[in-house]
């Protein structure tokens, strides 16, 4: 971790938080299992601040089975009670049990698409959107594109996809650039 480089205004309260920015936040994903991982978590943070599931991120990767889609489709009753009980993951029950459809309905798509990746890149025309933002006071929560998204998602059975849920989402796996213009990742987020 480079201590003397520009970043982003959000990530400085924890060196986790800089970690994150620094090697993941923004860079274009598109493994069918990451996206489906950062679905999930980005869900899991709705009401709740992003570094809250950054420190759990391993125990959510260790209770839902490194989100395989196909293992979590088969949760039963049994699973959703044990995981109710884990003080490592964000225990409600709703977000929990919405993780098992949302795995059913990602497998959909897969079944559908080529990829999911191809399925969800698409609302973007398969590139990241290059933004240019002076201030975090600047970006928006939503756009057009996540209230797109959303409302497909939505249309297809997933839960907790709100349209902040799935700009936010846009921004962690890359499908947009929102790092400052004067965060030194920015430039390396774009040529990427």
């Amino acid at each position: 971790m480079q201590i003397n480089k520009k970043r982003c205004e959000w990530c400085l309260k924890d060196p986790l938080y800089i970690q994150y920015h620094d090697n993941e936040w923004g860079m274009p994903i598109y493994d069918d299992r990451l996206l489906f991982e950062f679905l999930i978590l980005e869900g899991m943070q709705a009401g709740l601040s992003w570094f809250t599931i950054l420190k759990k991120r391993d125990a959510f990767r260790q209770a839902f089975s490194n989100f395989d889609a196909k293992k979590i489709a088969k949760y039963d009753n049994k699973k959703i009670k044990a995981l109710l009980k884990n003080a490592g993951i964000i225990r409600h029950e709703l977000k929990i049990k919405s993780v098992i459809e949302n795995a059913k309905t990602f497998l959909q798509i897969q079944k559908e698409w080529p990829s999911f990746s191809d399925y969800i890149w698409h609302f973007v025309e398969g590139k990241p959107i290059q933004n240019n933002w002076k201030s975090i006071k600047l970006v928006p929560d939503k756009t057009a594109i996540s209230d797109a998204m959303s409302k497909d998602l939505k249309k297809r059975g997933f839960k907790f996809v709100g349209s902040t849920i799935c700009y936010a989402f846009m921004q962690a796996v890359g499908m947009v650039n929102d790092h400052a213009v004067d965060c030194f990742r920015y430039k390396q987020v774009k040529n990427k």
